[in-house]
Order: structure tokens, then sequence, then C-alpha cells
């Protein structure tokens, strides 16, 4: 494909996916595009649109796929920034996939591919050689290989979840610093105290609501309430609600809202935060062509929540969804033991292979979830059990497709990204 040829796919691509919401709050999205244009990586992380326009076009492969693992549960933005800690349902910490705003149901390869051409944007810009990129991405096949392998053949020999006993180096010294976070330092954060009790403190971004609007907010809570395991009385109370603008580079211009909430006593360090914000539809759903899937949800708020859900052992227990005025919403908790790993303290190619492999065993314990032991039944086959035949044993070739991919499409991505500067800079997107 020309240049010019490109820049208008592109284009194209970009005006399909954000159209809409570009008309509704232009402000917004040149906001999110400036963030895109400050390097290949913050544009690949901004168009999963585009991606998904490349796998089922210029750059669509059938290799190591077949019907099954056409159809599992993946990630849809699984990209090297989109891992971070969390405390689990049983109240342990972990390091894992976070952000399921893209899930969905389709080929597992194309999660693997995602987030193989990250690490080569990455590597790129750390100024490592091909052949160090080549051996990050070979370490993260072979780790997630060996994992998922492990977990069909019965566990035994399988690492497991990323905690503070399985992991050492960088992500134990993340997981240490998300347990020295505490739910009284983000509220002194988020809150002050008013009369006694807790109300929402004053900041950029953050405003208050009306009556009418608490009202509405409050019976979409009620009816988010009936999707959750039960929880007691006390925190069904509702004592302050905010409006949120913005948050997020994949949120840009839609509202949402905080609620606090009385925690599971009447001591103020036990108040809880939600957000509610709305779910839009993923990138990839646009190439499923598969109505057993698309008639599965709801609403997108009811997909979102049911992805993580079905990814993600012992989700957040405030994990729900609900409609408001009609569109479909996510609900959880802001969670005071969230700590994101900074890519920018990892450069050494020692240091980058073990964090990398560490996260080829998280992202095969993540496919291994969602299927016929879970509780849901849209994927009804073992995941790990199908991706591991449809490989077939050709550990060398899987790898090998891997690595390709991550070098050709890292410097699609680069040269993409230079032509959306290109294109942003001298006008040439629509609405902005």
């Amino acid at each position: 494909m020309t240049t010019d040829g490109r820049s208008a796919h592109i284009l194209d691509v970009l005006i399909t996916e954000f159209g809409d919401s570009i008309k509704r709050d232009p402000a917004a999205f040149r906001r999110k595009f400036r963030k895109m244009a400050a390097s290949p990586f913050a544009f690949y992380r901004g168009s999963a649109s585009l991606f998904y326009a490349d796998m089922t076009g210029a750059f669509a492969d059938d290799a190591f796929l077949d019907g099954q693992t056409g159809r599992v549960w993946i990630h849809g933005d699984l990209h090297a920034e989109n891992f971070g800690t969390y405390m689990n349902a049983s109240g342990v910490l972990v390091f894992n996939v976070n952000d399921f705003d893209e899930a969905y149901v389709g080929p597992y390869v194309w999660d693997l591919k995602r987030f193989a051409a990250s690490v080569a944007l990455i590597g790129y810009a750390k100024a490592l050689s091909d052949g160090v990129i080549t051996e990050l991405v070979s370490g993260f096949a072979h780790a997630y290989l060996a994992e998922l392998t492990a977990i069909s053949e019965g566990g035994d020999d399988a690492i497991g979840s990323l905690t503070l006993e399985t992991t050492t180096g960088v992500l134990h010294r993340v997981l240490q610093v998300a347990r020295l976070n505490t739910r009284v330092a983000l509220l002194d954060t988020e809150t002050t105290i008013d009369n006694f009790d807790r109300r929402f403190a004053a900041m950029d971004g953050r405003f208050p609501v009306d009556e009418e609007t608490r009202h509405t907010v409050e019976a979409a809570f009620r009816d988010y309430l009936t999707t959750l395991p039960a929880v007691s009385e006390i925190e069904h109370k509702i004592k302050d609600f905010a409006l949120r603008t913005g948050v997020g580079i994949g949120s840009a211009g839609l509202p949402s809202y905080n609620m606090l909430l009385e925690g599971h006593t009447q001591a103020l360090e036990n108040d809880v935060i939600l957000y509610m914000k709305q779910a839009q539809v993923p990138a990839v759903a646009r190439h499923i062509t598969d109505e057993k899937v698309h008639g599965y949800f709801k609403h997108q708020g009811h997909r979102t929540a049911e992805s993580q859900r079905a990814l993600q052992a012992y989700a957040d227990p405030w994990l729900g969804y609900t409609t408001l005025n009609g569109v479909g919403q996510l609900v959880a908790e802001v969670s005071p033991y969230s700590a994101d790993l900074d890519w920018g303290d990892v450069n050494e190619p020692d240091e980058l292979a073990s964090v990398i492999g560490d996260l080829g065993r998280a992202v095969a314990r993540m496919h291994s979830v969602a299927d016929d032991e879970s509780s849901h039944d849209l994927v009804d086959f073992s995941t790990e059990d199908a991706i591991v035949a449809v490989i077939g044993g050709d550990a060398d070739g899987f790898t090998g497709m891997l690595v390709d991919f991550a070098h050709s499409y890292g410097a699609q991505a680069r040269t993409d990204h230079q032509l959306f500067v290109d294109l942003f800079r001298n006008g040439r997107l629509p609405g902005l």
C-alpha cells in the first residue's frame, strides 16, 4: 500500500471508530489525539481499531488457529502497559492483566500479537537491537506456551498467579508498593470530612451533581446491586455522588460518576468509592461476525463486566453493570491497591526478559480461566487444551510467528504514527 493509501486507511478507520464521539466532544478528542501523537507506543495504545482492521486485512493470518481457538475470551487490548496490581476477592494481591474495556470473544492469537508488537515498540524506544527484541518476544512466547501446557496437563508444573509469593525482582517490588497502599490514604485523597461524615473533596475534573441526576444515578445503582453477590445492607447507603469527565485515554468525552458508599461498618475508614462509566463497543467486535457472540450480551456494560469476570479469577467483588438513561454502564471499585509497572524503570535486557516472561505466564492463565470450567457458557470448551492442541507441539513455529509479527507490525506502527501526526497537524482529521 502506498503512503497516501495507508494515510487514507488510517483516517477511515479512526473516523469510523471515533467520528460520533468526536462530534460529541471535539476538545476531549483533541487531547486524546495529542497524547497519541506523543510517541509510536502512545499511538499504538490509542488505535486498537486500526490494529484489528489490519488483523482482518493486510496482516490477516490463520496460522495456529482453528474453529475453537478463533472464539475464546480475549482481552482485546493486550499491550505491555495494560498490566498492574489488584486485590482479588480472596484478599490476595495479584499482578495481572487489567483494563478489560476492550474484552470480547475472538482469536487468542490476536491478544498475543498485540502484546508482541508492543514489546517491539518498547524495545525500539529503548534502543534495543532487533536481536534483543527477538529474544524478548521469544521469551514471552515460551513462557506463555509452557504455562498453558502445564495448566492443560493438570497444573502440577504451572507457576500460577503472580503474587508476592511467586514473583521476584521488578514485579515483586510493584506488588510490595501496592501493599503499602491503604484505603484510608485513598479516602484522605479523594474525600473530606464534613459534619462528621465523608464527602467527596473538590478537585479538577470532578463536579457535584444536581438532584435529578442524583436520583437517576441512584436508580441505576439499585439495578447494579442485583448483579452482585450479596452485600450487607449498610453497604447499600450512598453518602455522596460526583461527576467525572474524560477519565482515561479510552474514555475521552464520556461522563462517569463516582459514588461514596458506607463501608461494612460505620467506621469512616471502611468507606468504599465506586465508579460508574459508560461502556463502549470494543474495537475487536467490528471484526467478529458471530451472532452467538453478539447476542450473548445485554449491553456493553454487561459485556465488559462479564468479560472481566471470565478472564480474571477472583475478580473485584464490586464488579457489576447497569444502565443509565438506557446506556450500558460498568461499575467497579476505585481500588486502593492498584499499582502499575513503570516501564521507564525497566531497561536492561535481562530485567526486561524476566518481566516479559512473567507476563507471558499471566496471559496464559488469563486465557485458561474463561472456559468450560468457569461460570460462563459462551466458551464451552477447555481453552488451554484447544490452544495447546492447535499449536501441536510446534513451539518453534509458534514462536517464530510471533517474532516475525512483532518486527513487521512494530515497524508498521512506527510508520503509522508519523502518518497520523501528519494527518492531525495538517488539519485532516474532521471535526477537530
